[in-house]
């Protein structure tokens, strides 16, 4: 290792070999990006399919007024809600595989969702009674209304996942507590816990994935088995559009309270979730893996997410959607890219600055001086932006 020197100066270390070019085949080593640590830039491809699901969100909601008795419209809102959710939890969850009950990251978990969830339940409530004209709407952080259900959720999945993670066979043991949920009616509406529990598998499929999985369903040959999948699921949710009640798809009640008999509910829930693993399967192969225009936008669906919401019930307040050429096709397609684009421009940068204040608030003041993280701040130079901390923010 060390060589000895006849100098003045001692030993000296021996003079490092020239660097050699790389094998063919064996890529060299990027360098990081300017001003980011090695280790912490974020992938693109769940960027990517982080952006497309919000988007998908949004044409959902939109669709949902103006569907009435369209079978064509029906049928793609059928197969959209059997994915959408599910893909965007599953990333949550993947996400989340880092979190334990350090102190930062607590403290991450009560700014970026305990924070935005008590902001927004509020926000919607105040909406839905002074200018849904509710006026019985009363503010209840104990009752989720809308959208805000998923940060309840998340909140409490988060918080769920040490345990997860110690368990022997997480998956099975979710399936289990989300098919008994399904035959609980006296679960009740606290914080949404019907939606909790029965998307609960998602979120610990999530856990439990690895890089190498998002990779062997981004291969080509499942991208073109996707096609024929997708055109199979387009073709049933037109015959179960009128067969079949899309309550199912939400997982926000028990089999009993759709008026369907106890047993549907545990046979409904593992059937949903072998067809939303195999259609979010599909939409993972087909999410671009590169940087896209799109895939800065991945940082903000939380932001689109929560805010679309305002929009699509003032016009169904506003009666936006009872206009009769938007029951046509070229009134739907409107529909649809006017809710495409309105979600994108809700993820831009600009968007993301004016809320950051309750979206992702610092709130230094609430919190008492965490000796370790001060620490690790010393030990990185100062630097917040972490792979934890990037880990954190994708996940929502």
């Amino acid at each position: 290792m060390f060589h000895a020197a006849s100098s003045p100066h001692g030993n000296r270390r021996a003079p490092l070999p020239p660097a050699e070019s790389p094998a063919p085949g064996v890529p060299s080593p990027r360098p990081a990006p300017s001003g980011r640590r090695p280790g912490t830039q974020r992938d693109a491809f769940f960027d990517n399919a982080k952006y497309l699901a919000i988007v998908l969100v949004a044409m959902g909601h939109a669709w949902e007024p103006i569907k009435g008795d369209s079978r064509i419209l029906e049928s793609m809102y059928t197969v959209v809600y059997t994915f959408h959710m599910p893909a965007f939890i599953i990333i949550s969850g993947y996400f989340s595989r880092s979190f334990d009950l350090r102190p930062d990251r607590l403290r991450r978990l009560l700014t970026g969702v305990v924070v935005p969830y008590v902001v927004f339940e509020t926000l919607y409530s105040l909406f839905d009674r002074y200018v849904g004209g509710d006026e019985d709407h009363a503010i209840s952080l104990l009752d989720p209304w809308y959208l805000t259900w998923f940060l309840a959720a998340l909140f409490v999945w988060r918080l769920t996942t040490p345990i997860w993670k110690l368990i022997r066979y997480p998956l099975p043991v979710a399936l289990v507590i989300s098919m008994l949920a399904s035959v609980s009616p006296q679960i009740g509406n606290d914080l949404d816990f019907q939606r909790v529990l029965q998307f609960l598998p998602f979120f610990v499929l999530g856990l439990s994935m690895k890089a190498e999985h998002f990779r062997l369903v981004r291969r080509r040959s499942v991208r073109i088995a996707s096609v024929p999948v997708v055109a199979a699921a387009l073709v049933v949710g037109w015959w179960a559009s009128p067969r079949m009640q899309t309550g199912w798809f939400y997982h926000r009640d028990a089999a009993q309270e759709m008026g369907a008999p106890w047993w549907t509910g545990p046979v409904m829930m593992l059937a949903l979730f072998g067809c939303s693993l195999l259609l979010t399967a599909c939409f993972f192969s087909w999410v671009p893996g590169r940087r896209l225009w799109c895939t800065a936008l991945g940082a903000g669906t939380l932001y689109g997410y929560l805010l679309h919401g305002f929009l699509i019930k003032g016009g169904e307040y506003g009666g936006w959607f009872d206009h009769d050429w938007q029951r046509t096709p070229l009134g739907e397609l409107a529909v649809t890219v006017v809710a495409a684009a309105v979600v994108t421009l809700l993820c831009t940068a600009p968007v993301r600055r004016v809320f950051r204040c309750v979206m992702e608030p610092r709130m230094a003041w609430a919190f008492r001086p965490d000796a370790a993280e001060s620490a690790r701040e010393r030990a990185r130079g100062g630097s917040d932006r972490t792979p934890d901390g990037d880990r954190a923010k994708a996940a929502v």
